[in-house]
């Protein structure tokens, strides 16, 4: 068996020469663009209709899957729906909208929630020139992070509705349509709106952000879970959780949780009773109905909360707020690599024989000083795991199960078999069927080789491999030494 393959010289191979797909330049999705068609939509005195997502039931239900008579359905611009519709009414807020009852998209709409908190990134993924008002032309736009670069998704506004009602996602002020707008958006870039039915919460927050996802069984929480969510309450957070599973999907429970759904997190607060601390998270249900009617109403304590829900996901622009010290910070490095059926696609580590063929890189963990090394956040790197897909329809994607190791590097010269004789110091757990896995965890100062894997040999896909890792703040911009191997 050959040993690792170590190129000395750092390599990022998600760096562009054009930096085309930033936020400043994302990609034109589907190749159109929003300020040549509204142009010419502006000139000819028309309505824009979109030709790449018409409205018609391949838009909505390509396959027939939602319990749905798309020959009722009637697509209709807001301005046939009410007498003077407005993008957005009084700003955004989570109280704007109701979900659908056709469509389980909850993991979306949490997300949205968590959405209305951030000013900043909401005209990040609804950019403000747009309105019913002065150059209306029936086109709007929306920006979304899709597998490492930002894309502008150009849309109609014309709406699916039943006797005049909009049939997903509306707003509770009757001409405002921001809500129902920016779900088409991401239908759009799903392939229909049933292929918004089902997901993680996660895939949502990431594609609002373009930044840092941690995900934190509550069971067991291996920190001081509440702390960490109050210092993300205070930043630019987003952050969405999931409710235990029941034996029947989206059953509600006598204490008003619903089961197997997906919560936006809106707020967690410290307050006194009977003389001692509780610790309280506030939830939404994006239904618009059925919520926790037990102890601390409309709030939860962190002991009710870690019973009923099952994990917790928060999704945000730097981790800065990962640790408690001010003289910390986190800084990232992100590469696209891929794993390549017969070349680089080598399996997990109980394939011996081809473990060795996977792409491995290789980061050093600089040593910190006392109080940012003991601080409330002891870990100090965090690993991010990313299959990349491009196929045009979300429900027709296959996922491998994937995941990664982590070996401590002893020197520069690599006997034969390696990975015969090292055990990883830390791996990402069970290998796992899903779009994205990470970990936070603690490594003592030194070299080591992250090596992302699918489960089985053979595997071919892309990947994005982001790695997060705590420096003191007085060498903030330092990237950490990494090596594409």
């Amino acid at each position: 068996m050959p040993p690792p393959r170590v190129n000395k010289n750092p390599r990022n191979e998600t760096t562009t020469k054009d930096n085309t797909g930033t936020l400043n330049d994302p990609f034109k999705f589907l190749n159109q663009d929003y300020q040549e068609l509204k142009k010419s939509f502006i000139t000819n005195n028309k309505r824009f209709v979109d030709d790449k997502f018409p409205p018609e039931s391949s838009s909505i239900d390509p396959n027939k899957k939602l319990k749905l008579d798309l020959d009722k359905i009637e697509w209709l611009r807001p301005s046939k729906i009410v007498s003077d519709p407005q993008l957005i009414v009084q700003g955004v807020s989570r109280f704007d909208y109701s979900q659908g009852p056709y469509l389980g998209n909850c993991w979306f709409l949490a997300s949205v929630g968590a959405l209305t908190f951030m000013n900043e990134i909401v005209d990040q993924v609804m950019p403000v020139d747009q309105s019913f008002g002065k150059d209306y032309a029936g086109i709007f736009h929306f920006r979304f992070w899709r597998f490492g670069k930002w894309i502008d998704v150009v849309i109609d506004d014309k709406l699916p509705t039943i006797d005049g009602k909009l049939i997903f996602v509306h707003s509770k002020t009757s001409n405002e349509f921001w809500p129902a707008l920016l779900e088409k958006a991401y239908a759009k870039v799903c392939g229909s709106y049933a292929d918004m039915h089902a997901g993680h919460v996660s895939e949502a927050l990431l594609d609002f952000t373009g930044g840092v996802h941690v995900n934190f069984e509550l069971e067991k929480p291996a920190i001081d879970l509440w702390s960490l969510m109050d210092r993300a309450a205070k930043t630019q957070v987003l952050m969405a959780c999931g409710s235990r599973q029941g034996e029947k999907s989206e059953n509600i429970l006598p204490n008003g949780i619903v089961q197997g759904h997906a919560y936006t997190v809106t707020g967690v607060f410290k307050v006194t009773c009977q003389g001692k601390p509780v610790r309280l998270v506030r939830l939404l249900n994006p239904w618009g109905m059925a919520e926790w009617n037990s102890a601390w109403s409309d709030k939860m304590s962190m002991e009710d909360f870690t019973k009923n829900f099952e994990e917790i996901d928060i999704c945000c622009l730097s981790p800065d707020f990962l640790d408690s010290s001010s003289k910390c910070s986190w800084t990232t490095t992100c590469y696209n690599g891929s794993w390549e059926s017969g070349t680089t696609a080598g399996g997990c580590i109980n394939n011996k024989e081809s473990f060795w063929m996977n792409p491995q890189f290789r980061v050093r963990i600089e040593e910190l000083d006392a109080e940012c090394a003991s601080g409330q956040c002891p870990e100090n790197i965090l690993v991010s795991l990313m299959q990349i897909h491009e196929k045009r329809y979300r429900s027709l994607v296959s996922t491998y199960s994937i995941g990664f190791s982590v070996y401590r590097m002893k020197d520069e010269k690599f006997p034969a078999k390696f990975f015969y004789s090292r055990r990883p110091v830390e791996d990402s757990g069970n290998f796992i069927n899903t779009r994205h896995v990470m970990k936070f965890f603690k490594l003592e100062p030194g070299e080591y080789l992250i090596v992302p894997a699918t489960f089985r040999p053979n595997e071919s896909a892309k990947f994005m491999l982001s790695i997060y890792t705590k420096t003191e703040s007085h060498k903030k911009g330092k990237k950490p030494a990494m090596t594409y191997v």
